[in-house]
Parts: structure tokens; sequence; C-alpha cells
């Protein structure tokens, strides 16, 4: 029963902590009518949480060595709940802003803090049980925070995006400080603070993050901006790596950790499988808005049969991965994600509202079969007190993975997008016969119903289709791309656990 309140404890803020990376997507548009803002302006909403989050995340082990785990993990729920208060109650633009950076600050350390909390709780041979319950909660709320946003946006403010934040804020702090205790090996120690492990650190993911979000707007290479925000953010992580190696007393990131070859791939593999998981979740609201005219709430209801695929599936590949070789699962997973996007890279404009729910409902059963095995694996071999060291490093890639994801796919279909466009109107010209039919038939049809020339419908009807089969191929790209993970599996060692009888299970 105590493992249960543990449980819901970590699990609760991190939920919420994780909607809210997605959940303002879908209401940027009522947020710049409310705020009188532009999109270029409304798109650092989104930015600023995740930049000072990313910041923050490979901190988390650090910082709680020096505040304590519970006391860190506190202070990090207040802070975001009073953010969510200030972030609905923002007056303008910029106060907005300025609230969701604080918000992400104090988002950072709960995801990590809340996978090392149940990785302690639960026996090395039950890793794939923690980690299902964890994967429930990582990837469920990306899924419902569109279909969330979109309904609170569609029927209330936009401000109660925030505001349903505080009160499961305030009794997460409540079952924290009742529930959550920290072993005796994670004692508070007086540590020097690490100043250049902490600068090279927030100005490398800083300038990353931002250059990954707002890389297709400004046309990635052809702007100063970006290549600016490339060459800080290559030499502040070459330095940070170099430093936290070589000279810090008391580094910040601990780099070492991925000596261990599981935990090396593991992120390897967790950072393919979030650029699939991401990509789409991008794609998929995006295609059904614009090109099929699906209302916010709708598109997020897309994506919203795959959390009762996810809520079966994750309990079922936790109880596989703790009774055989987790390769196994893991190899299928890969497979079932890459054949889901497969699927989406055959959407046509005629497809129905079943279509789109298909292929998201399989690669949620897909994710479930990856995260779980893949989790658990990766920190196989890591000491319990290296934990609140390893799952930070771990967040940060996965959320790094899901920027590179989203930046690569909105790339991929504005470009592509281009092409086809040209590539197709070559061949709307008066010498095109199948042209010229479309127009004596809409010529026909449209002096009826309507003044519009026949040829805007047409070029309407080619900006969709452009713009479709960009989609397609960005959805091919991710498929390929998670495909080739499977070469990884390999390399990972099976850990060997104790069985309750006595003889050790043996692993290979």
């Amino acid at each position: 029963m105590k493992r249960f309140w543990i449980v819901l404890t970590v699990m609760l803020p991190t939920f919420i902590e994780i909607l809210d990376t997605t959940i303002n997507n879908v209401a940027l548009r009522h947020i710049q009518g409310s705020l009188s803002a532009g999109i270029d302006e409304s798109t650092w909403i989104i930015t600023s949480y995740l930049v000072s989050n990313a910041i923050v995340i490979p901190m988390a082990g650090w910082l709680s060595k020096i505040f304590g785990r519970k006391n860190y993990l506190i202070f990090s729920i207040a802070v975001f709940t009073i953010s969510s208060l200030l972030c609905g109650m923002a007056w303008d633009l910029s106060s907005l802003i300025f609230f969701r950076v604080l918000q992400g600050i104090g988002g950072g350390g709960l995801q990590p803090l809340s996978q090392s909390i149940l990785l302690e709780t639960f026996p090395k041979e039950k890793y794939g049980t923690a980690m299902a319950i964890y994967g429930m909660g990582i990837i469920m709320a990306p899924i419902l925070g569109p279909m969330v946003g979109g309904w609170i946006a569609d029927n209330f403010s936009w401000r109660w995006i925030y505001y349903i934040n505080i009160p499961i804020g305030i009794i997460s702090i409540l079952m924290t400080y009742l529930v959550i205790e920290d072993p005796p090996y994670l004692k508070r120690e007086r540590l020097r603070i690490d100043y250049p492990g902490i600068i090279f650190l927030s100005l490398g993911i800083g300038c990353l993050q931002i250059m990954l979000d707002k890389g297709e707007r400004e046309d990635w290479f052809e702007s100063n901006f970006i290549i600016t925000l490339f060459i800080v953010s290559v030499i502040s992580l070459a330095l940070l790596f170099w430093w936290e190696l070589k000279r810090a007393e008391a580094p910040i990131v601990n780099f070492r950790l991925f000596k261990d070859k599981n935990f090396f791939f593991g992120n390897l593999v967790m950072f393919f499988t979030f650029i699939n998981l991401f990509g789409s979740i991008i794609l998929l609201p995006i295609y059904v808005q614009n090109l099929m005219g699906y209302t916010a709430f709708l598109a997020g209801l897309v994506l919203g049969p795959a959390g009762i695929i996810q809520f079966i599936a994750f309990p079922v590949s936790g109880k596989i991965v703790d009774r055989i070789n987790p390769k196994i699962p893991l190899i299928f997973g890969i497979i079932i994600c890459a054949y889901s996007t497969y699927l989406m890279s055959l959407f046509n404009l005629q497809a129905g509202f079943w279509d789109f729910v298909y292929p998201r409902a399989v690669l949620a059963l897909g994710m479930a079969f990856v995260l779980t095995p893949l989790a658990s694996m990766t920190v196989a071999f890591i000491p319990k007190e290296k934990m609140q060291e390893a799952t930070p490093l771990n967040g940060v890639i996965r959320n790094i993975g899901g920027s590179v994801g989203t930046a690569i796919v909105t790339t991929i279909v504005s470009q592509r997008a281009q092409f086809h466009h040209s590539r197709l109107v070559e061949n709307l010209t008066p010498y095109d016969f199948p042209y010229q039919i479309a127009i004596d038939s809409l010529s026909e049809f449209l002096s009826i119903k309507t003044f519009m020339p026949p040829e805007n419908v047409i070029y309407r009807e080619l900006l969709r289709q452009a713009q479709a089969i960009a989609f397609n191929e960005a959805f091919w790209i991710l498929s390929i791309s998670m495909l080739s993970m499977i070469l990884t599996v390999i390399f990972f060692r099976r850990p060997r656990y104790k069985k309750k009888g006595g003889s050790p299970d043996e692993f290979h």
C-alpha cells in the first residue's frame, strides 16, 4: 500500500508538468487574440517554457544533493503551482512569457526526481513494472494535452489551462510532505557551486532549444540569429563536457555514466523514440486541422483513443519485461512504432476520422513496448545512489529528442510542400487537357453557387495536395529512423537478477 501512495505522489505532478508542454499548442490562437500578440511573438509562450525546463532538468540531481531531494521536490512543485497561477493572471504577452519561464524552472526537476524515486521504490527485478507506470505518465500527458487544451480553449477562457494546475499542485505538495522520504544514502551535501558548469549548461542547452524551436521560422542557417545560436550552443556544450569530466570538483552533470554501455545505447534509442513520438504528435493535429478542417478539440480527440490503448498496454508490457528478456518486447515495440508512422505516410485527403485514429493507436501500443523495456535496461547497471544523477540525463535527452523531432518534421513539411507546389503548379496551364476540363466543369458549377473563379478553387486544392504529400514524406522519414534503432538492441546487456527462489536468472 505504501508503494501505491509513493507512485501516486510522484506521478501526479509529473503528469501535469508534461501536460503543460503540449496543452498550450492548440490554445495559441486564443491567447494571441486575448493579448493582442502576433504569431511569432506568441510562440515564445512555448519556447520560454521549454528552454527553462531543459536547462533545469540536467541539474536536478545536483540540486537534490544540495537541498535534499524531498525539499527540492516540494520546492519544484510549489514554484510550478505558483507560476501556473501567475500565468493565468498574466496581463500581457511579456508577463505571460516571464511566468512561463518560472513555470519551466519549477517543472524541470519533477520528471527526473519522480523517475529516480520510482526506481528506488521498486526492486531491480520489478523495474519493468516501475517504468511501465512512469511511461504511462510521460506518454499519455502529451497525448491528452492537445485534447484538454483544445476543449478548454473552445469552451472556456485560455487562462484555465493554467488554473487547473493549482489544486493538483497543492495536493501534490501535501502528499509529497507526508509520503516521500529520502533514503539514508541521499544525505544533503555541502558542495562547491559549479559556476562554469552552470554557465556552460545554460548557454548550451538554452541556445540549442531556442535554435530547434525557431529554426524553421527563421529558415535555419540562412539566418544570422540561428547561426549565432548554433555556434554558442556547440562551443558551450563542448566546454561543458570538458569541464565536467576534467576540472569540476562537484560536477552538475555526471557524464561518466555514459561509460555504462546500457546507459549509452538506452539514451540513444530514447532520443530517436521521442523524435518519432513528438514528430507524429505535432504533425497529426496540424494535418487534420489545416488540411481536413477539424476543430481544435476534434484534432485533440484524434489522439485520445491512443491514451486508452496505452492505459492497457503499459501495465501488460511491464509484466512481460519482468518475466522475459527485455530485448524481445523492445524489438517488437520498435517494429510496431515504425509500422504506425508508415501507416501515417499513407494518409490522403479523403481519409475519415478513424483513418487517423487507427495509426495513432498502433503507435501507442508500440510506445508501451519500447519505453518500458528500454527504461528498465538503460538504468539496470546504475547503482541506486547514482540514480538521481542518471535520470536527469535521461530526461534531458528525452526532451531534446522531442524538440529535434518537432524541428525536423516542421522543416520537412515546410520545404517539401514548397517543392511539391512548384512541381504541381507546372500542370496548371491552358495546354494541360485535364486542367481545362476541370476549369469548364467548375465554371458551370460556381456560376450557380458562388462568384469565386474556378482557378482559385483549383489552386487552393493544389496547396492542400502539396502539403499532404509533404506530410506523408515526413511520416515516412520518421518510420525509417525508428526502424534503424533495431540495430542497437544487440549492444544491450541483460542484467542478472536473483529470483526469489535463490538462483540467479541467467541473462545474456
